[in-house]
């Protein structure tokens, strides 16, 4: 652990002198980024080395002290140190896990309607909600990308933006497929009605990491079918972009502007390609699938809300909670902190 420590504490100094330096935005960037991850573990092993050194130090002293009150004084001391070590040893060794490599990343999150008909365009926008009001809670603001609404308030496909280094870390474990049980406003009977959402959580990616040739965009530009006013549905203001080589199409038409609208593409498009790249590696990866919860494939149902019962169950962990309602309105605090503890034990006994 000590040289595991100093390595660290090494790598640390290295990084805050090559940003003294640094005159490259980009490098500016990435190592702003990767000093940011590594000061926690940094700021403990300074700690825990400060109390290796005060243990060893009183482990010198101890045999030679004579004085009665002094040689107990030294071997409590010792005997705190220690235990202090193997706390902050636990702790450090969930800070050393590998980090994810998209940890840090914005994200763009798709969000859309399946079986259910009607009911499952609504509780496409109820998803939104949810998200948007906890997203708003940590301090994130949901950026609108583009969406299909329904006409009774619901949506057949909403696309967002969360632009914060926690975004990826908090939002991860939300990619798969949704069911709610409920009654239907439009139900007569009074019968619970299942339907299901998908949702994509796409890490967004940079032009360095994703390579997009001009010649393999096909841009169509086209009057926008959604609302938003006069100018946006009387102009071609809305694009659809297809990727020709992996055949992937993005459309976006929220924005009034073409070239905001075409900017807000490119950002799905560069993010789709990337996560098609993500999901054939992860695929041919054995030990990546054994550290995940689930199975990370977005046809898989992670999770069910009760409405009959006010009861949300993720079944990948066996999470339950009472407070549906609580829920629905962002309070999601204790559902991905569950998410988050299960990941880091699966992670910390995969290592071991």
């Amino acid at each position: 652990m000590v040289e595991r420590l100093k390595k660290i504490q090494e790598k640390y100094l290295r990084i805050e002198d090559e940003l003294s330096q640094a005159a490259d935005p980009s490098k500016l960037k990435d190592l702003s980024k990767e000093r940011s991850r590594l000061t926690p573990a940094y700021n403990m092993a300074i700690e825990y080395l400060n109390i290796f050194k005060d243990i060893e130090d009183a482990k010198v002293l101890l045999p030679q002290e004579k004085d009665e009150d002094m040689h107990h004084m030294l071997k409590a001391e010792i005997e705190e140190g220690e235990e202090k070590l193997e706390k902050l040893a636990q702790e450090l060794e969930i800070l050393l896990l590998p980090p994810d490599p998209n940890s840090g990343k914005n994200i763009i999150v798709e969000i859309r309607a399946g079986t259910g008909g009607e009911e499952s365009g609504l509780f496409v926008a109820d998803l939104f909600r949810m998200y948007s009001r906890y997203s708003d809670k940590q301090g994130m603001r949901a950026q609108l990308i583009d969406s299909s609404p329904t006409g009774i308030g619901g949506y057949k496909e909403i696309v967002f933006a969360l632009e914060d280094d926690r975004a990826y870390d908090l939002f991860k474990f939300e990619a798969g497929t949704h069911r709610v049980q409920r009654i239907p406003t439009t139900e007569s009977g009074g019968r619970i009605h299942t339907s299901a959402v998908t949702v994509a959580i796409l890490p967004e990616a940079e032009e360095k990491e994703v390579d997009i040739k001009e010649s393999d965009i096909r841009v169509d530009v086209f009057r926008s079918s959604g609302s938003g006013g006069q100018h946006v549905n009387t102009t071609d203001s809305a694009v659809r972009m297809t990727h020709i080589p992996t055949g992937i199409v993005v459309s976006c038409q929220d924005e009034k502007s073409q070239i905001k609208n075409r900017e807000k593409a490119m950002r799905v498009l560069r993010a789709r390609i990337a996560d098609a790249q993500a999901e054939e590696s992860k695929a041919s990866s054995d030990a990546i699938k054994k550290q995940m919860i689930g199975s990370g494939d977005r046809s898989e149902r992670i999770r069910t809300y009760n409405y009959p019962q006010g009861r949300c169950t993720d079944h990948r962990i066996g999470f339950t909670s009472h407070n549906l309602s609580g829920i629905m309105e962002g309070d999601m605090e204790e559902l991905i902190d569950a998410l988050l503890e299960e990941d880091r034990s699966k992670r910390l006994a995969a290592s071991k």
